[in-house]
């Protein structure tokens, strides 16, 4: 069994738990935070519909496109230790709202760049609306494993990570249907010849106007739990503690760089999807089409992969399944590079599945193995987000100099890297720390 679980009620009990009214009259603080994760993973899937409509629009190659990935996720590693910072001064409730304010801000300025027709423009919303969906992330995540009994922190976490998965799902497949119409792009992503520039962005338009009215719903929700939520939070010690400090755990080092390389590798994956599905020698999908595959097979997958992941973690080393899951991604990414049409497809949409389990585990195992304080090696991790600005950045330029196929060169290589995080636990020795427990770890 794996010894990095605790607590005595099993996943499935917990799961009929849920559906009971009475957990819901007990739990509305909790399931209010819920939709916080729900929220930024429908708006940050938007992010690849929307570079494949920027291609078209602006007639980018696959480098310039990836600039939105860079975009956003640089506002990770700029963002982190700032909104730490944040919280410890504004508290959970109303660090949320002002994070929620910043991200209707971002979508304002989305419709700025569309009247303006400036991507760099786009650009800067972009990191804008990430900068708010970090602050959010710094605030939920305590919140998750917080509003609740102590046993059940694992489950929450969970549960609250899989809502995170079905909003990347809907975002996807709604952010496709808006971004990528069939008579707005043809065949090869571009603009159709009787469409003009503004009508493409008009449909963009669209897309951030009802996500920003989402997010002020939202915004109106946790301002009327405000009260329910700050009882909650009051236990939660909220600690200053440096990313940076970690610096000097060998194995908290060690996990920054397998969330850098799993966090590059999904959204490299993730971002040029569409556009490969779009490709004649692969399938030939139209854009919208294509987008309605990433939604339902690669992210589709890593939901419902987090889901038996989470019943496999009580019997399986969490080590164990990081390990088979990062050989499969590895397989599948090079399966994708070498095959040609639907085998290499199926392929790239397959390894949505195997990512599903690698960040909660590897957090997890880097906590177990690391002498650094929590806070500095959680502040860490998060920084090392940033692998989703620079590998799709990197991959762009290596498809724009060979094949789009290459894009999933150095995902494949980035799988490898974090098979050998997941089977070096033993030898934890040889960087100098033992391996310790990490009470509360993720999984």
């Amino acid at each position: 069994m794996n010894d990095n679980m605790t607590g005595g009620t099993s996943f499935l009990a917990t799961i009929r738990d849920v559906f009971s009214w009475r957990f819901v009259v007990a739990n509305a603080a909790f399931l209010v935070v819920t939709c916080l994760f729900f929220a930024w993973g429908f708006i940050t899937s938007n992010t690849d519909p929307l570079i494949a409509a920027m291609r078209g629009i602006y007639t980018l190659n696959v480098a310039e496109g990836m600039l939105t990935q860079f975009a956003f996720f640089l506002a990770y590693f700029v963002v982190s230790l700032p909104a730490a910072a944040l919280l410890a001064r504004l508290g959970h409730s109303r660090t949320i709202i002002t994070a929620l304010m910043v991200m209707v801000g971002a979508c304002v300025l989305m419709l700025v760049a569309s009247h303006i027709q400036v991507y760099e423009m786009v650009l800067v919303a972009l990191f804008v609306m990430a900068s708010g969906i970090t602050v959010l992330q710094v605030a939920a995540n305590p919140l998750a494993a917080s509003l609740g009994a102590p046993e059940r922190s694992h489950f929450r976490l969970t549960f609250a990570q899989a809502f995170n998965s079905l909003g990347v799902v809907l975002g996807v497949q709604i952010g496709s249907k808006l971004m990528l119409r069939d008579d707005v792009f043809g065949q090869g992503g571009h603009i159709l010849p009787d469409v003009s520039r503004a009508t493409a962005l008009g449909a963009i338009d669209h897309a951030f106007v009802l996500i920003a009215v989402g997010i002020a719903a939202l915004a109106l929700l946790i301002y009327a739990f405000r009260k329910r939520i700050n009882t909650s939070a009051a236990d939660i010690t909220i600690q200053g503690a440096s990313g940076l400090a970690a610096l000097g755990s060998g194995w908290a080092v060690f996990g920054a760089v397998a969330i850098f390389l799993y966090v590059g590798a999904e959204v490299t994956i993730a971002s040029i999807m569409i556009n490969f599905l779009n490709q004649g020698e692969v399938l030939g999908l139209p854009l919208q089409t294509a987008g309605f595959y990433l939604a339902l097979i690669y992210w589709g997958g890593a939901m419902i992969g987090r889901f038996i992941g989470s019943a496999l973690l009580p019997w399986v080393r969490a080590s164990y399944l990081l390990t088979a899951a990062a050989i499969a991604a590895a397989a599948l990414s090079a399966a994708a590079f070498l095959l040609h049409g639907p085998a290499a497809a199926y392929a790239a949409l397959s390894v949505g599945f195997f990512n599903s389990i690698m960040f909660p585990t590897i957090f997890s195992i880097t906590m177990e193995r690391s002498k650094a304080s929590t806070a500095s090696v959680s502040g860490l991790l998060c920084m090392a987000i940033v692998g989703g600005a620079v590998l799709p950045w990197l991959s762009g330029h290596l498809a724009d100099r060979t094949s789009i196929g290459m894009t999933f060169v150095l995902p494949a290589i980035a799988y490898v890297g974090i098979v050998l995080f997941a089977v070096l636990g033993p030898r934890s020795k040889l960087l100098g720390e033992e391996a310790v427990a990490a009470p509360g770890a993720i999984h």
